[in-house]
């Protein structure tokens, strides 16, 4: 388990109020008006309820690395992450972070204006003014030193990141990270994890940002890669 948090501090969103939830496996730091511990939990609980049932009938929703085929019974949330597969090349536990981000986050939404909901690097944002992200890739220049800076949406957005060198997340890539901009939390996690998984060295960043572009949903890209870095899409890297 990945458990060096300190990025955390780093993102901190003026006016709201900071708290972090944790049920089994899933830790959460939220942003919110107010203090939603319990209704957040509640949320957390119902989607790993949908999922983790869902794996006990189908296990193969657990352990595959391919897409999965649409299901006509399952659960919105279920859905959701098949889709996030088939339309990124992975499996549908690719996008769980994300997902489970975005869903607690909707439900906070109806007690809060503006609500960020942080999954192991993995954000469900939506926020009235523009927001810039802390990026954490250890050992690179761009570390704690560099930000990654989105102009306001009128729509929450997710904001996703998976390393091959940092972390517990399953990657078969060496990028120090992958960051990927969506208007769908799950469709960034499983973008995110597939571009990382094409990084090998810093010669492969541009076929992986070409292979970003062609997913649909995807409207931003990061890749580090050492000192290298490469950049596409609705937004823009600032020092800090």
């Amino acid at each position: 388990m990945f458990n060096n948090r300190t990025y955390r501090r780093h993102h901190k969103k003026k006016d709201l109020i900071s708290f972090d939830i944790t049920v089994k496996e899933t830790n959460l730091n939220i942003q919110t008006h107010a203090d939603l511990t319990d209704t957040a939990i509640k949320a957390v609980l119902r989607c790993r309820n949908y999922i983790e049932t869902y794996i006990k009938l189908y296990p193969e929703f657990a352990t595959s690395l391919l897409p999965l085929k649409e299901s006509d019974t399952a659960p919105k949330i279920i859905k959701e992450m098949i889709k996030a597969g088939q339309l990124t090349g992975t499996g549908p536990m690719a996008s769980v972070a994300g997902v489970v981000a975005e869903y607690t986050g909707k439900a906070l939404l109806p007690f809060s204006r503006e609500v960020v909901v942080e999954n192991g690097g993995d954000i469900f944002i939506k926020s009235d003014s523009k927001t810039t992200f802390t990026v954490y890739a250890e050992n690179t220049p761009f570390s704690m030193a560099c930000g990654i800076l989105v102009e306001k949406h009128n729509t929450p957005y997710g904001i996703c990141t998976s390393s091959g060198t940092i972390g517990h997340s399953k990657s078969f890539g060496k990028a120090d990270a992958v960051t990927v901009l969506s208007e769908s939390c799950s469709i960034a996690d499983a973008a995110a994890t597939a571009l990382a998984n094409k990084v090998q060295s810093k010669d492969d960043i541009q076929k992986a940002i070409d292979a970003g572009t062609a997913m649909s949903g995807v409207d931003g890209i990061v890749i580090i890669v050492g000192e290298n870095i490469g950049l596409w899409g609705n937004l823009k890297l600032v020092k800090l």
